[in-house]
């Protein structure tokens, strides 16, 4: 992991008035490892199979700060729970979420980003950061 995202997670740790420990730069660690969807208890086993003893609760801390800061994603409305991903270094996405597999199926469209702003400033606004979820099942033919 690049040194300026730990330099990062310690400013944002520290705003929140959280220490930096090595704990919680393993879960940052893992989290930037992977571009899955993970739940805290995937991301809390993996950390902890790494060698790393950590509390569940300092994961949910940890997961929920970096939420807040927007360097995590939070996708809800999954039947296993709330999923999180990195959103460091990537481009921005949306998600649809199969309601019978569970399946996340990422996707862009310039269109509807241009039509999302669009109907944002009709409406005497400027849209600084949105969650588009589409819940889908599979066409039965």
């Amino acid at each position: 992991m690049k040194e300026k995202n730990i330099v990062l997670l310690k400013k944002i740790l520290q705003s929140e008035g959280l220490r930096y420990t090595n704990q919680r730069e393993a879960i940052w660690r893992e989290i930037n490892s992977s571009r899955e969807h993970r739940n805290a208890d995937e991301i809390y086993f993996s950390v902890f199979k790494k060698g790393t003893k950590v509390s569940r609760a300092t994961v949910y801390r940890t997961i929920d700060v970096l939420v807040k800061h927007g360097l995590v994603k939070k996708i809800d409305g999954v039947e296993s729970g709330s999923l999180y991903e990195n959103k460091l270094d990537r481009e921005h996405h949306d998600h649809m979420i199969c309601i019978e597999t569970g399946k996340i199926i990422e996707f862009y469209n310039k269109e509807l980003e241009n039509l999302q702003d669009q109907i944002a400033k009709e409406k005497g606004y400027k849209i600084v950061r949105h969650v588009h979820q589409l819940f889908v099942k599979p066409i039965k033919s």
